[in-house]
């Protein structure tokens, strides 16, 4: 059978699962010249993609036009009609098996991305345990495109050039400063660094008169609550809710440094080869969610002989009575003291 010329990709979940995709299609085009991919996503996230070559972006409207299985099925179509000769799958839920089956039956090859969900069940069934890191969802994702016959090595991985400071955000940038993002909700409370705690670490930064404080996130509550913290502390900012992705992109690719819990903003950052100092409660980087080849000292991890369930969810989605608080052993002070040691 010939070797794929149009690879299909698939990841309709989360910015940062869609995020995690990026460095790996980026080593997988580098390595094969010839190929050419469509990613299937999310509209809102083509901004990701956009400096990649030879890509296209299918818009999957799951829940508008493309809602249900007819829709589905037409989402299928939308993308057989556009000359794929291979489909890599790197989500694997109802929605894209459906999709998966429609493409089998019309002999167009499928990978599936393996998620390991049974080492990742036994690492949050650990009870105090010493625990390994699993395979990376970057790695996960690679295999599928293995699976296909176009192995990579996501060593061989390299940055796109640092682009310049547009004149629509040049205003938000301070010389002679250093650039701090800090991103301090998470999809789970489990996940999240407790607000007075995050308040502390942005005032010692503010006080200190030396770094530029952007603040990232989504969501009516959130933007309400770092607006508040914007007008609380000097030199900094909220960009939450003020900008499309595309332009958050573009302050994120200026940063110094960002603060992340284990959500999507760690993810970004990232991918502009940013520092990212990652704050993890209930979950744990070892599940294979640390963002893109970033530094494990960067990774604070909650203390796991005082909360030796760690981790209690591979999402964050589980909180075990008494695990409301683990976060908290993590000290304000010492999270700064990790900022200022990354940017010096």
């Amino acid at each position: 059978m010939a070797k794929p010329k149009h690879i299909l990709v698939i990841r309709l979940s989360a910015m940062g699962d869609v995020a995690m995709t990026v460095p790996v299609l980026r080593v997988l085009l580098d390595t094969y010249p010839d190929l050419k991919i469509t990613i299937m996503s999310r509209s809102f996230l083509k901004p990701l993609f956009q400096s990649l070559p030879r890509t296209n972006f299918l818009d999957a409207e799951v829940y508008g036009k493309h809602k249900g299985i007819p829709g589905l099925i037409k989402l299928a179509k939308e993308a057989k009609d556009l000359g794929i000769d291979a489909v890599a799958d790197l989500h694997q839920v109802l929605r894209t098996k459906i999709m998966d089956l429609y493409f089998s039956l019309n002999s167009i090859p499928v990978a599936k991305i393996n998620k390991g969900r049974a080492e990742k069940k036994a690492l949050t069934q650990a009870n105090g345990d010493e625990i390994k890191p699993l395979k990376t969802t970057h790695e996960r994702y690679a295999d599928v495109f293995a699976n296909l016959g176009f192995p990579i090595d996501l060593k061989k991985h390299t940055y796109p050039k640092k682009s310049k400071v547009s004149n629509s955000i040049a205003e938000l940038f301070i010389p002679n400063k250093k650039y701090i993002g800090i991103a301090p909700f998470a999809a789970h409370e489990s996940k999240q660094y407790p607000l007075a705690m995050m308040k502390e670490v942005i005032r010692m930064l503010s006080e200190s008169g030396k770094y530029q404080i952007f603040l990232f996130g989504g969501g009516k509550k959130e933007v309400t609550t770092l607006e508040q913290l914007d007008k609380s502390f000097n030199h900094t900012i909220s960009v939450a809710g003020k900008y499309n992705l595309q332009t958050e992109l573009e302050i994120i690719e200026q940063l110094d440094v960002m603060v992340s819990m284990d959500s999507g903003n760690g993810h970004l950052a990232a991918l502009y080869n940013i520092p990212v100092l990652t704050l993890w409660g209930n979950t744990h980087p070892y599940a294979g969610f640390a963002p893109f080849h970033q530094s494990k000292e960067n990774q604070l991890v909650a203390d796991r002989e005082k909360f030796p369930l760690i981790p209690t969810s591979v999402y964050g989605n589980k909180l075990p009575e008494g695990y409301e608080k683990v976060m908290e052993t993590i000290p304000a002070a010492f999270v700064v003291k990790k900022i200022e040691a990354v940017i010096a």
